[in-house]
């Protein structure tokens, strides 16, 4: 009886785990992009490292696994815009803004993905107008501007143009979800996906990094910059394969709840490694952004 118990306990508790282990990772990323910059490493080069560490791993497993990859390239095209869109550009963006703005903060202009996502996708009828999840996208504008007006939001109010840089790698994310809509019956597969875009936004993105001499190679023994930047390869490889776990076991809408955790976890992080303090109106931002969020969700049909 007992052990019928405790393994009912541990199905209920497994999708929470998942839950808490993804948004932790991903919560952590912030802070590691920061890290990695601030030590030397330059945006072009850590987007490229990252980008050609996860699309490697991926290949890895998609050779392990057995899927087939030769019918990709029929769908180049597709496999560019989206690594444009959900890696190349927004990750460089986002290691320039990194050494100007708290990871705390950082981590509150990704949750307005969700947020952007829905609102482009009212005027494409990708979604339908609701009411409730339209004040969501209200909260989500409120949250921002709680950062961006008062004078004593930010430690260094230089740093609001890097904020608006940030909240531009989250519209490139946005983007990037309203075309995943429209592929949906695509047949790649997310892994496969996954790997797909993350191989062409490095192939992209090394030339640039040559040009700028931004090419990132770990030093051994291995330094703080280091850990920084194959730990980030590594959270976009785990983070990603149990997103896509979660996604098949515990279904979409629950797994999307993941943002929420990034969000909070992303600025519990900052204030841990780097000491941070945020000011009431940063946490009076990021209350907002989680209304908007929970607003913005969908909610599962009968």
């Amino acid at each position: 009886m007992t052990d019928s118990y405790t393994r009912a306990a541990l199905k209920k508790a497994l999708p929470w785990a998942f839950l808490l282990v993804m948004g932790t990772a991903w919560g952590l990323s912030f802070s590691l992009g920061k890290i990695a910059v601030e030590n030397g490493a330059k945006p072009f080069g850590v987007a490229q490292f990252q980008a050609m560490f996860a699309g490697i791993v991926l290949l890895f497993i998609s050779v392990i696994r057995k899927k087939p990859i030769q019918h990709m390239k029929y769908k180049l095209g597709f496999i560019f815009s989206v690594a444009m869109l959900g890696a190349a550009i927004p990750a460089v963006l986002f290691y320039c803004a990194a050494p100007h703005v708290p990871a705390g903060v950082l981590s509150i202009t990704v949750a307005l993905i969700p947020l952007m996502t829905y609102g482009f996708s009212i005027p494409l009828k990708l979604e339908t107008f609701s009411v409730v999840r339209v004040a969501g996208l209200i909260f989500g504008v409120i949250a921002i501007l709680l950062i961006a007006l008062p004078e004593n939001s930010l430690p260094d109010p230089a740093a609001l143009p890097w904020i608006l840089i940030a909240c531009i790698s989250a519209l490139c994310y946005a983007v990037e979800n309203i075309i995943l809509g429209f592929k949906s019956a695509l047949t790649i597969g997310p892994m496969r996906l996954a790997m797909g875009m993350n191989l062409m936004a490095a192939a992209a993105l090394l030339p640039i990094t040559i040009l700028t001499d931004s090419f990132f190679s770990p030093s051994f023994p291995l330094q703080n910059v280091d850990y920084a930047v194959i730990g980030l390869g590594l959270i976009t490889v785990v983070a990603y394969t149990m997103f896509v776990l979660s996604v098949a076991l515990f279904g979409s809408v629950f797994s999307s709840q993941v943002g929420y955790v990034v969000t909070l976890t992303g600025v519990f992080w900052g204030m841990f490694i780097f000491g941070e303090s945020p000011s009431l109106w940063i946490w009076l931002s990021l209350c907002a952004m989680i209304i908007g969020l929970v607003l913005v969700t969908p909610r599962k049909r009968a």
